[in-house]
């Protein structure tokens, strides 16, 4: 087995949700406190995820046209910037960071919105031969473990040794509208892994209680997708029969098409319950989750649970008073 040492990220949605602030910048360079402190956009926060499992290449996917602001950012400070920085030794270790990352980018590019799989296989040249971690470009994860969710997720893959592995997460059936789910099989070795038995994009409840039941999951919760996988270059093939035969779902390339295809032709396809949680950057009350969620997870911890008590005090008060 390949070990995993590529990454896609898909980067090419207008962000729409997040207008006007997406009429001058990506959503996925808007800015987040990260748990180290430091503020950076939200691309960075998941390529860092990706290159802390272990992962060397990066490719983003990006729309016409918004490659440059990405190579824009990831790279170093000019020199004749180096002066105004003097003194602050962290900046300088930050702009070494993201001279390093730079190195580890690559990008293709989605020339029509077309679906979640139509620009996942944009790159497929880059992926070649080669098994890779696939991340979205506006979700941020959080782990409950000293592991992050994608160092949780390659090493699941390790210990599998299975073709392909989705992250998945607990959900309560009022949440299937707004994610992939699947049936698994638990493997009752302790690992959080199942087989996979079926996959299907966004099912109704009356769907999923009646095909997605999983063993050992609570009464009316379901294994839907965390937002990360590991596949075998196989999917990219499968990608691309889909588009050149034209098979659509709502009229997109769907990934989660492509995946039950996946499955369906081995059974060696699994899925792992990571520990951790995943938050969606890419609408208003995503943003500010993340970001509490961030700061809560991070070095400014105490600083901001006094001032969420501070607040909550106030707006209990004003309660009272109305």
């Amino acid at each position: 087995m390949k070990p995993v040492k590529k990454a896609v990220i898909t980067a090419a949605g207008r962000g729409t949700r997040q207008y006007p602030a997406t009429s001058v910048m990506q959503k996925e360079m808007l800015p987040l406190v990260d748990r180290d402190g430091l503020t950076k956009p939200v691309i960075q926060i998941i390529a860092e995820e990706a290159l802390d499992a272990g992962v060397e290449q990066i490719c983003i996917v990006v729309s016409p046209g918004d490659e440059h602001q990405f190579r824009q950012y990831f790279r170093a400070m000019e020199k004749d910037l180096l002066p105004a920085f003097a003194g602050k030794e962290w900046a300088i270790q930050e702009s070494a960071k993201l001279g390093r990352m730079q190195a580890a980018m690559h990008f293709a590019v989605q020339e029509s919105p077309q679906g979640y799989g139509h620009a996942v296989f944009q790159a497929a040249q880059f992926v070649g031969d080669d098994p890779f971690l696939l991340l979205l470009g506006d979700h941020i994860y959080i782990s409950g473990e000293p592991e992050r969710c994608a160092q949780q997720l390659i090493h699941a893959y390790q210990r599998a040794g299975s073709q392909a592995v989705s992250a998945v997460k607990a959900t309560p059936a009022g949440l299937l509208h707004l994610f992939g789910a699947m049936r698994g099989a638990p493997l009752n070795d302790g690992s959080r892994l199942h087989r996979v038995e079926l996959i299907q994009e966004k099912p109704s409840v009356d769907f999923a209680r009646r095909n997605l039941v999983t063993p050992g999951l609570p009464p009316n919760q379901y294994l839907c997708h965390f937002g990360m996988h590991v596949f075998p270059p196989r999917l990219m093939e499968i990608l691309g029969r889909n588009i050149r035969d034209n098979l659509r779902e709502n009229n997109e390339i769907q990934l989660t098409s492509a995946q039950e295809m996946l499955r369906q032709e081995s059974s060696d396809y699994t899925c792992f319950e990571v520990l951790g949680e995943r938050y969606d950057t890419g609408i208003p009350f995503g943003l500010m989750e993340t970001q509490i969620a961030l700061a809560l997870a991070g070095v400014h911890r105490q600083q901001i649970v006094e001032s969420l008590a501070r607040l909550l005090t106030q707006q209990l008060v004003s309660v009272k008073k109305q």
